[in-house]
């Protein structure tokens, strides 16, 4: 049958805000506990909150551990990190332990003790600012070791950070002096320890303002003492210009660390007592990531000596490396990208992984057999698949003649095509971090525009990870340039090839991408509108405002604080208000700790007075990231709203957005 026409961005669709705000997250977290599998996932429907999901031995469904209101998520640094950790025990089943987000206690909990325990608090809490905070624990003895972020003022930045020793009898629960402090707070920034096979020595990693992780950290390595002290600790590797994102120990009592001092992160094999390293892989390829959280793993050791690791340009695939000879074979599946989180439980290596046609789960490997399968956080399709769009991973060239890499996700609907030489809009979506990339795996987000005509191009610009240590520096000193410039260069090359119509461009983004959308419609005239997202708006006010971690992040994206105030000038969308035409819609979550509603309230005030289309929705309880499937539809239909209203498409299945003035 002859598909039937109509107008680009028109179409219908089975992918509704709802459909892809209740699938929207993905499992993260992966860990074993005896012979069982751990993870945690999202709950949108229950308020946004992070479960706790096990897996029996017997491959049973997994199910939750927890009931809500239970949330297993840590705050640390406001992106928080791994926030649990269990162990088998002799008899009562197994013990865990996990980070509560509301109150941010670490807490114990015994799943399979009879009569229905609740858990019992580890940590006390604290009424200083920020509290206190834990993150990447694990248990040893009768303690947890992992990292302590204690507030000493109302300040974002009054924060120290150390590793720390909770006891498990909560004898702390109360008592903050119970809490035994295993390193000094003489760096800002640590992971949780790695405590070596024979338990006599531990290894972190550390940085210090204004170094973001990516820049370069360094690996800390300790002896433990009897009475459970760490003593003589020293740098083992790295420095201010190499970023180890992990280290981990090998069955043989050596270290396995990522490291990019040959320009791109690969795995080294280290000698605890002499520092020296050797590249057990050396390839153009990325073995590891930007550390924004502590507990990231990119690489397991497996009995035996192999290593599981993830690697490639761009995305990442599951490998078992053979430290050895240095051969390394690719698991087989359809997985495109894995995260960094990685458990090995004997010969098996679990992850979380997605693809173009599958959204991220939990997958297993079989390193005996070289067999993958799903074993959980999977979901059968809401819809029929053909309503998914087919990425193409493209390669664009920008000033200079320097390469962009991108993902095109053009309109895409089994029933419907558009009329003859009718080209189609297009959204540019920039990536938040900026430090960070997003990999061509299926994401109902961008399917809820391509089912209705609207296509979707996802820019890895300059700065972004995935590429090379090169290629991600391109953004130094240039944030609000090369962003621009790159998002720019490739929306053009859509146009200029006929792919998408040169009128009917918009940009989209959150968090830096916000400030990249917001930025471009200041400064290329090029955009019929744009989708700004908890952004960054005024660099000098989220100098002061944003939380610790990035609070020095514009040293490096910028250039240092005596030039802040002119960058500013010269590049804030706040600044260059009076330069945008285009209608936007700004969506902020009113407790953002991260771009705090003053950075767009900046802008809003700004624009006062001004004939140009906007709208302000705001989302009460939501933070840097909306979690909630109320805030996800509310803000999905909002965007489609606007670009109905500026593209000239007749819609009238989600509600009006109102454009003042």
């Amino acid at each position: 049958m002859e598909p039937r026409t109509a107008p680009y961005g028109s179409w219908p669709s089975p992918i509704d805000a709802a459909l892809a705000a209740s699938l929207d997250g993905r499992p993260e977290y992966v860990g074993t506990v005896g012979p069982e599998v751990w993870w945690t996932e999202p709950r949108p429907a229950e308020g946004g909150r992070r479960a706790l999901v096990r897996r029996s031995a017997d491959g049973g469904h997994p199910v939750s551990v927890l009931p809500a209101p239970w949330n297993v998520r840590s705050r640390v640094t406001e992106y928080g990190g791994r926030p649990w950790a269990g162990t088998e025990r002799p008899s009562g089943g197994p013990l865990v332990v996990f980070s509560h987000f509301p109150d941010q206690r670490l807490y114990a909990y015994e799943p399979d003790a009879p009569g229905g325990t609740a858990p019992r608090p580890l940590t006390p809490v604290s009424a200083v600012g920020g509290g206190l905070r834990w993150a990447d624990p694990v248990l040893h003895g009768g303690e947890v070791w992992c990292v302590l972020e204690e507030f000493t003022g109302p300040g974002p930045t009054d924060v120290r950070r150390v590793l720390a020793a909770v006891p498990l009898d909560g004898s702390a629960a109360e008592d903050r002096s119970r809490v035994r402090e295993l390193t000094d707070d003489g760096y800002r920034f640590t992971t949780g320890p790695r405590i070596s096979p024979d338990g006599r020595q531990a290894a972190w990693l550390v940085w210090d303002h204004p170094r973001m992780p990516w820049d370069g950290t360094e690996l800390r390595l300790a002896e433990v003492t009897p009475d459970g002290r760490l003593a003589q600790p020293r740098t083992v590797l790295g420095g201010p210009e190499e970023a180890v994102a992990q280290v981990e120990w090998a069955g043989d009592g050596t270290l396995l660390a990522v490291s990019d001092r040959g320009g791109w992160w690969n795995p080294y094999r280290v000698d605890p007592d002499t520092g020296g390293a050797v590249n057990l892989c050396p390839r153009e390829e990325e073995f590891g990531g930007p550390l924004w959280k502590p507990g990231l793993r990119w690489i397991a050791a497996l009995p035996g000596g192999l290593v599981a690791v993830l690697h490639g340009q761009g995305s990442s695939v599951l490998g078992v490396l053979d430290p050895e000879s240095g051969d390394l074979v690719d698991a087989a599946g359809p997985w495109t990208a894995w995260q960094p989180t990685l458990a090995v439980l004997g010969s098996r290596v679990y992850g979380v992984a997605a693809s173009p046609r599958s959204a991220y789960e939990v997958v297993e490997l079989d390193t005996a057999t070289g067999h993958a399968r799903v074993v959980g956080g999977g979901r059968a399709d809401p819809v029929d698949p053909a309503y998914y769009p087919e990425p193409q991973s493209r390669t664009f060239h920008g000033r200079g003649g320097r390469q962009i890499h991108a993902h095109v996700y053009p309109p895409h609907h089994p029933e419907l095509r558009a009329r003859d030489r009718e080209l189609p809009p297009y959204v540019v979506w920039a990536h938040g971090g900026p430090t960070d990339h997003v990999p061509p795996v299926l994401d109902l987000n961008i399917a809820y525009f391509t089912s209705r005509g609207i296509g979707v191009v996802e820019v890895n610009y300059g700065g972004s990870t995935g590429y090379g240590r090169a290629y991600r520096e391109r953004l130094r000193e240039q944030w609000g340039v090369v962003d621009v410039e790159d998002c720019a260069a490739v929306a053009r090359g859509l146009s200029a090839e006929g792919t998408a119509d040169p009128d009917r461009l918009a940009i989209r983004g959150g968090s830096a991408g916000g400030w990249t959308a917001a930025a471009s419609l200041a400064s290329t005239g090029l955009y019929a509108c744009a989708a700004v997202i908890y952004p960054v708006l005024d660099l000098c006010g989220f100098a002061e405002e944003t939380h610790d971690l990035e609070s020095r992040y514009l040293d490096g994206l910028a250039g240092p604080p005596r030039t802040l105030e002119r960058i500013s000038r010269e590049r804030s969308p706040v600044a260059l208000a009076d330069r945008i035409t285009a209608p936007f819609v700004l969506l902020q979550g009113l407790e953002d700790p991260v771009c705090p509603p003053a950075q767009a309230q900046r802008l809003l005030d700004a624009m006062r007075g001004r004939s140009v289309p906007h709208a302000y929705v705001t989302f009460e309880g939501e933070g840097h990231g909306f979690r909630r499937a109320e805030s996800m539809v509310r803000a999905l239909e909002s965007e489609l709203s606007l670009y109905s209203q500026v593209f000239g498409i007749e819609r009238t299945d989600v509600p009006r957005l109102v454009l003042e003035p």
